[in-house]
């Protein structure tokens, strides 16, 4: 069950503790009030990572320069929904190009419950324009995958073993891909065993990028256990990277031939896309996004 029918039969079981002849049966009750119970601790595990800090990656995807500069917009936007809320954000690792946008970028964010607010904005978002890249100004479609995981703290709930980890160093990236008196600090960490990686650059030692490369590795490997519905990672059935992450699309940015956001899960548009990109207000598919 997901959340919401975890709810519901919550609130109907509930409802039968309020009838005149509830303690009639006192053994079947008793078997009520435990359900009741179960059913609550299940709801709280589910939402065990809700209140947790987030990390939010975008990739480019297909669409050449269009694709790496939607994911320039993309991140502007959530910059400015962050600020709407009062969340911090702090750039932890970025590959930006020479036409102003970026390959990849990732960000801590932290907040009240900023991943349990983000976290169904995860998937693929598509943009569809005019290329300003297009010297024929023809309308042109790029993707790229939003990604938000919980932010989790050191040793916090697994421990991943050494012998699973494989990391290398580089030096970080500065200004326009400077790396003039920079040293080997930046960090690549990869999970062995299910292809997971990342790439951290944002503290002064490779000692601390290290250690958050794997608080970050340790987020992605419970934002797919949640999805699966698993309880530890030797139960995960994944190989090699995440099946289907590029599959369809969770929402379309369209600036031509009409203007609209359209989010693809719950039916709602907005026809100002200003509104949505420049002025970061998304709160109608988020609080659409949770009664999914």
């Amino acid at each position: 069950m997901n959340h919401q029918e975890i709810q519901k039969k919550i609130e109907d079981l509930e409802g039968q503790m309020n009838e005149v002849d509830f303690w009639a049966d006192k053994f079947k009750a008793q078997e009520t009030i435990k359900e009741i119970q179960s059913l609550k601790d299940s709801l709280e595990g589910l939402a065990k990572y809700d209140k947790k800090d987030a990390i939010l990656n975008i990739f480019a995807g297909a669409g050449g320069d269009d694709a790496e500069d939607f994911v320039r917009i993309l991140y502007e936007m959530y910059s400015k929904f962050f600020e709407n809320k009062n969340f911090s954000q702090k750039i932890v690792a970025s590959h930006e190009t020479d036409r102003g946008g970026y390959r990849n970028i990732s960000l801590e964010v932290k907040g009240k419950n900023a991943y349990g607010i983000l976290k169904k904005e995860s998937g693929v978002h598509r943009l569809v324009r005019i290329s300003p890249f297009n010297a024929n100004a023809k309308r042109h479609t790029s993707f790229a995958m939003v990604e938000f995981l919980p932010l989790i703290d050191d040793a916090e709930d697994f421990l991943i073993p050494k012998e699973d980890l494989e990391v290398s160093f580089a030096r970080s990236s500065g200004p326009g891909g400077q790396n003039v008196n920079k040293r080997d600090t930046a960090v690549r960490l990869t999970h062995i065993p299910t292809g997971i990686s990342v790439h951290v650059e944002s503290e002064r030692t490779q000692e601390s990028n290290r250690e958050k490369a794997e608080n970050f590795i340790k987020g992605k490997i419970i934002k797919i256990l949640e999805e699966q519905k698993k309880e530890n990672i030797g139960e995960l059935s994944i190989s090699k990277t995440t099946e289907n992450e590029w599959g369809s699309q969770i929402r379309s940015y369209v600036f031509h031939p009409y203007q609209m956001v359209k989010d693809h899960r719950t039916g709602v548009e907005v026809r100002d896309i200003d509104k949505i990109l420049k002025s970061g207000e998304i709160d109608e598919f988020i609080n659409a996004e949770k009664a999914l």
